[in-house]
């Protein structure tokens, strides 16, 4: 199967393509600069020009492959409107282009917020009132009455491995910053967690074998509390570990507060019961202690 990957250079894109090689997949990456294009060869897939804006650039990649996976989203927290329509306009894009074919079109999404005060499920329906990117992964769903086999994968908010500079590096350098590694309240608010290589796996499942409509929760771990992963950073960087009450939590981690403050455990019992995943990378908080998010061994 050739498959088209848009985020392709991105932290869980750049996972994604050595897992579809090595499952025998053709890749076709969306690059839009010449350093993304050779990004791509390195890895072994072929590059298509073009960017999350440009419709006509997301149909014609769509049209050259058998299978879709994007991944591709502008996190500008500060633009975030019109990043959920650009993501919104590409989704609709690339599901018109593949309508009545039968093909894979797996989109990224998240299990923060979706579901309030409990574990969630796969079974759970997201709330566009959460996150404006809702409406996109909706619209991928609907596709799957129109001739097309959507799925979603919903990412933990750790996507941690070595490398990253996702919600946990953001975490360290502020602890650097503030010269203590904090968490909110009494930090037993819960983040659920996956390792980047599980879940480029579960990616790779998702366009092999994923019916149409299913949602899928890339999560290995159900809830860490945060006041453990506040501990590990602390341990990493040699920091006290402080309380930050709740009412201070935008003035200490600023727009990390929004979701550093949120309770958001999942379950991944219906996935790993569907397509046989089974995550077996080091969990979070041996990849904390491992030292590599400090830049070597934990002081």
């Amino acid at each position: 199967m050739r498959v088209f990957v848009t985020g392709a250079t991105g932290w869980i894109g750049s996972a994604v393509i050595p897992e579809l090689l090595d499952a025998g997949h053709k890749v076709l990456g969306l690059a839009r600069s010449d350093a993304a294009a050779a990004s791509l060869g390195a890895l072994g897939a072929e590059a298509h020009r073009g960017d999350l804006t440009d419709v006509d650039s997301l149909r014609a990649g769509a049209a050259a492959a058998d299978g879709v996976v994007h991944l591709g989203y502008s996190h500008d927290f500060s633009q975030m409107e019109a990043a959920a329509r650009a993501d919104l306009a590409a989704i609709k894009a690339i599901g018109a282009e593949l309508e009545g074919t039968g093909r894979p079109f797996v989109v990224a999404s998240g299990v923060l917020g979706l579901a309030a005060g409990r574990v969630a499920t796969e079974r759970d329906e997201p709330d566009p009132g959460v996150h404006a990117r809702i409406a996109g992964v909706q619209a991928a769903m609907s596709f799957a009455t129109r001739g097309v086999r959507p799925a979603s994968v919903r990412f933990a908010p750790t996507v941690h491995g070595p490398g990253d500079h996702g919600f946990l590096a953001v975490l360290i350098g502020i602890a650097r910053e503030q010269r203590c590694s904090g968490y909110i309240g009494d930090g037993s608010n819960r983040w659920a967690a996956v390792h980047r290589l599980d879940a480029a796996r579960l990616v790779r499942l998702a366009v092999d074998a994923a019916p149409a409509g299913a949602a899928l929760h890339a999560v290995a771990e159900e809830g860490v509390p945060t006041r453990a992963i506040a501990d590990a950073i602390g341990r990493g960087l040699g920091l006290p570990v402080v309380s930050i009450p709740a009412e201070r939590a935008g003035d200490h981690f600023g727009w990390m507060a929004r979701f550093f403050g949120l309770d958001g455990p999942a379950s991944n019992t219906a996935t790993r019961r569907l397509l046989g995943w089974n995550p077996g990378h080091p969990g979070l908080m041996a990849d904390l202690d491992a030292g590599h998010y400090f830049g070597g061994s934990p002081a």
